[in-house]
């Protein structure tokens, strides 16, 4: 089977959605299919170490969204003479904007079916960008009109699901869930990261993500100060970078937790960013924003279960002091599951071992039904079904 892969978020970039597509491409790889990124161009080092193609094009950072890079593929000669030498079967595309369309544009064009994830609450994101409610549901038309296009979609959750029918998607929405690489971790990778990044023995909270105040970080910064002015010890470990970093920072230090909270950027090392999840007692992550976050399998693989707000997508799958903690969507309730996870640390490692025994899924099981679904999509455009 011959696939392409179109995202407008990939490497360097290390986000939810470029993660993402980053395993499907490997995974699919190495169980024997031709797989291909289509993606803005970028630094992803050594390409031969991937065991996939990937066709980039010229790309620009966004003025609002540096982070990400967008681009003109129609103007550049070369993407599009690499893209003309392809034939594949069937087109996934995982992001609605410029990628994206190259990715619809392909597969009318070859006459073959094209899937769609839905990943983001683009919503949230045009808001933010914006401040205009009116454009942010423009935006939202727009993404609705763009999964319309597709033969099926997907999302990553059933909430996921439901805020593309929020936004007028009248289709059949499929859950297909994210993944994660299951692997044995190193235990002295805790005491590394411990000893690289100077934290003392204090008990440990720990995000992981984009700095950007939607994820919830300022509702998670008042909890710590909460703890802090009860006398309640403790390390707040942030990792991770975005446009807020600067803001985020100030808040700590205007919150008066500054010498509790390890800023220590973005992790690339795999054995620092595990021996993080290793060392920490909870993974604090109320986002309501996420849509089937890897972060939180991550953390559970590691035996560290989340905090993750009622009824959010990075809710499902847990259930409340069986493998993970509830909070509400404010502070004071972010709080007081910190103060219980902390109280009794010894049932909170309990309750780790039960997230790894039942949250994780590997990508390699994943994307055995994944290509299973690609088979019968191909077979379905065929009419031999």
């Amino acid at each position: 089977m011959k696939i392409g892969e179109f995202s407008d978020s990939f490497l360097p970039i290390v986000d939810g959605v470029g993660r993402v597509v980053y395993n499907y491409c490997e995974t699919i790889a190495k169980k024997g299919h031709e797989c291909t990124a289509i993606v803005p161009m970028d630094e992803f080092g050594y390409r031969g170490r991937f065991p996939f193609e990937i066709i980039d094009y010229y790309s620009r950072s966004l003025l609002l969204m540096s982070q990400y890079d967008a681009g003109l593929p129609g103007i550049d000669i070369h993407y599009n003479a690499r893209l003309k030498m392809t034939d594949f079967d069937i087109v996934h595309v995982h992001t609605p904007f410029i990628a994206g369309n190259e990715g619809v544009k392909y597969a009318k064009a070859h006459n073959i079916p094209i899937v769609g994830t839905f990943h983001s609450k683009y919503y949230d994101d045009f808001l933010q960008i914006t401040g205009s409610r009116h454009i942010a549901g423009l935006g939202s038309d727009l993404i609705v009109r763009f999964y319309e296009m597709c033969d099926e979609v997907w999302a990553v959750s059933e909430s996921s699901a439901k805020t593309l029918n929020d936004y007028g998607y009248t289709g059949q929405v499929k859950v297909m869930p994210n993944g994660m690489m299951i692997r044995e971790l190193d235990p002295a990778w805790k005491q590394l990261a411990k000893e690289h990044f100077g934290i003392d023995d204090d008990p440990c909270l720990l995000y992981v993500g984009q700095l950007n105040w939607k994820k919830n970080i300022l509702k998670i910064l008042e909890a710590a100060s909460m703890l802090k002015k009860e006398g309640i010890s403790f390390n707040l470990i942030i990792a991770g970078q975005g446009p807020h970093e600067e803001e985020i920072r100030a808040k700590v230090k205007e919150l008066g937790i500054e010498e509790d909270t390890y800023m220590v950027g973005h992790v690339l090392k795999e054995d620092l960013l595990n021996g993080l999840y290793m060392l920490a007692d909870v993974f604090v992550f109320p986002s309501i924003y996420d849509n089937g976050p890897m972060v939180v399998r991550e953390a559970a693989n590691a035996g560290t279960p989340s905090i993750v707000t009622r009824g959010s997508s990075a809710a499902e799958g847990i259930d409340d002091m069986v493998n993970g903690f509830y909070c509400e969507d404010d502070s004071a309730s972010i709080f007081e599951v910190m103060k219980k996870a902390f109280a009794d640390r010894q049932r909170t490692a309990y309750i780790g071992l039960q997230a790894k025994d039942t949250i994780p899924v590997s990508w390699d099981d994943l994307i055995d039904t994944v290509i299973d679904r690609y088979q019968y999509l191909i077979d379905k455009h065929k009419g031999l079904l």
